[in-house]
C-alpha cells in the first residue's frame, strides 16, 4: 500500500510579522546609506594607501553586522511576545513550529554564505594589492623594546629610537619584531596594526599618502610603562626626508659633538633624567633595582657593580661615554649576557645635546655622592 506523506502545513509567522519585516528592512537600508556615505577621514585622517580600502572593508561589515544585529534582536522581541505562553494554553502546548520548512531553511543558509563569499573575496583583494608594491620601495625595520620603538635604516649606522620618518608616496616596507616582549605597531591613520613578536619577523606594507606627523601605538600590554610606549611617525615630502635622513647620518658620524663636562648642573641634570631616562631606570636604586635598565642610585660606589656595563670606570669620563654613544651588549663589569641589560640609546636616539649630557652626567654623579 502507498504511503503518502502529510502535506506541509503553511508556517504561521504570526500577525504583524511583514510589517516588522518591512520596517527593519527600511530602518537597515536607511543606516547602510548613512554608514556607506559617512566621511570617516573627518575624525580619522587617512595617512597611506591602504587606508580607504580598509575603511570600505569595514563599513560592508558593519552594514552586514548592523542588519544581522537588528533582524535578530527585533524578531527576538517579536516572537517572545506573539508566541508568549498564555493562560488559556494547554499544558503540553508549544510555541511556533519551522521544523521542515525547506524554504526558511534554504534562505537562512544561503543568505549568510553568500555574506561569507563577498567578505572573503573583497579582503583577499584588499590583501593582494598590499603586497603588490611597485617601484622604488623604502626597506627599513622597527624593533619592540620595553618601552621604545627602534627604527633602522639602511643609509644609517646606528639606529633612531622613538621618530620615525618615511617620505610621501614611496612604498614602505617596514619588517617589525621584538627584542623583548610581545609588542604591537599600530598607526590609526594607516589602519593596519601588526603584533611585534621575539623571533619572528613580519612585513608591514603600505605607500604614505599625508604629510603630516601621527602617533605609533603599542596596543599589546607590555609592562608596567606601556601607557607611555608612543612613538612618531612623519610623512615628510621626498626632499624634507633626505635633509633628515642625511641629518642623522652626520649626527652619527660626529657622535654629537664635544661635551664638556666640567661644567654639568645636577639640578638640571634631574631634569632632563625625568624627562629622558625615568621610563627605564630607576634613580634611587642600585643595579639591581631595574625598571628596563639597571638603577642608578649607586652608580659610582657599588661595591656589587664596581665598574660600568662597558667596562670603563664609574667617572665622568665613563658615564658620558654611554649616554653618547649608547650601549647594548654583555654586562663587561660581570661578564653577564646583555640580554637582560635592554638597550640603551644613543644621544641623538634621545635627542640630547651637549649640555644634557654634561648635567646627566653631573646629576648621576651626585647620586653616587648621596649613598655614599
Amino acid at each position: 500500500m502507498a504511503q503518502h506523506s502529510a502535506p506541509q502545513q503553511k508556517v504561521d509567522l504570526g500577525p504583524g510579522f511583514w510589517p516588522v519585516a518591512i520596517g527593519v528592512t527600511v530602518f537597515n537600508l536607511i543606516s547602510a546609506y548613512f554608514i556607506i556615505t559617512y566621511d570617516v577621514s573627518g575624525f580619522l585622517p587617512e595617512a597611506a594607501a591602504p587606508a580607504a580600502d580598509i575603511d570600505a572593508l569595514f563599513k560592508f561589515m558593519t552594514v552586514i553586522g548592523n542588519a544581522i544585529f537588528s533582524y535578530v534582536a527585533v524578531f527576538v522581541v517579536y516572537f517572545s511576545i506573539v508566541w508568549r505562553r498564555r493562560a488559556t494554553d494547554a499544558p503540553d502546548a508549544v510555541g511556533i513550529q519551522v521544523h521542515d520548512s525547506p524554504k526558511l531553511e534554504f534562505w537562512w543558509t544561503a543568505v549568510p554564505a553568500l555574506l561569507v563569499v563577498i567578505l572573503a573575496v573583497f579582503s583577499v583583494k584588499i590583501w593582494s594589492n598590499l603586497q603588490a608594491q611597485a617601484g622604488d620601495v623604502l626597506t627599513m625595520e622597527s624593533i619592540g623594546h620595553q618601552f621604545k620603538y627602534e627604527f633602522r635604516y639602511p643609509k644609517l649606522k646606528a639606529s633612531v629610537y622613538d621618530e620615525m620618518h618615511v617620505p610621501v608616496g614611496i612604498p614602505i616596507s617596514l619588517h617589525v619584531t621584538s627584542a623583548d616582549v610581545i609588542h604591537s605597531f599600530w598607526v590609526p591613520e594607516v589602519r593596519i596594526k601588526y603584533d611585534m613578536v621575539p623571533g619572528l619577523v613580519q612585513t608591514m606594507r603600505f605607500t604614505p599618502t599625508k604629510v603630516g606627523t601621527y602617533r605609533v601605538i603599542c596596543t599589546e600590554f607590555c609592562g608596567t610603562n606601556h601607557g607611555n610606549m608612543l612613538a612618531k611617525m612623519v610623512i615628510d615630502t621626498p626632499g624634507d626626508f633626505d635633509k633628515w635622513l642625511g641629518k642623522q647620518a652626520q649626527m652619527q658620524a660626529s657622535g654629537g659633538g664635544p661635551v664638556a663636562l666640567a661644567g654639568g648642573n645636577a639640578a638640571s641634570g634631574q631634569t632632563v633624567f625625568t624627562a629622558k631616562c625615568a621610563s627605564c631606570h630607576n634613580a634611587n636604586a642600585g643595579f639591581e633595582g631595574k625598571i628596563v635598565g639597571p638603577g642608578l642610585g649607586k652608580l659610582a660606589v657599588d661595591p656589587a657593580h664596581p665598574d660600568l656595563v662597558t667596562g670603563e670606570k664609574p667617572d665622568a669620563a665613563g658615564i658620558s661615554h654611554i649616554l653618547i654613544n649608547g650601549y647594548q651588549g654583555p654586562d663587561k663589569s660581570t661578564g653577564k649576557d646583555g640580554a637582560s641589560l635592554g638597550v640603551m640609546p644613543n644621544q641623538a636616539a634621545n635627542g640630547l645635546s651637549s649640555a644634557d649630557i654634561s648635567n646627566l652626567t653631573a646629576y648621576l654623579l651626585s647620586l653616587s655622592a648621596k649613598k655614599s
